[in-house]
């Protein structure tokens, strides 16, 4: 798994962060960003559905 928050299209509602804080945190501004070491998702059962609560779909998930 290969996670990914495309910052060009977040607007940093943070569903992500809610959903799924061992995998995703905001910075200083605000924005979704991925922990460091966690791109792999951590075994997180909850990656997908952060993943969907994006409002804009910025989180990206790769299963292959």
């Amino acid at each position: 798994m290969l996670i990914h928050v495309e910052q060009e299209r977040c607007v940093g509602a943070g569903m992500c962060a809610l959903t799924a804080p061992s995998v995703f945190t905001q910075d200083d501004d605000g924005f979704s960003e991925v922990l460091p070491g966690r791109e792999d998702g951590g075994g997180d059962p909850l990656v997908h559905e952060a993943a969907r609560a994006c409002p804009v779909q910025a989180v990206t998930v790769d299963d292959s």
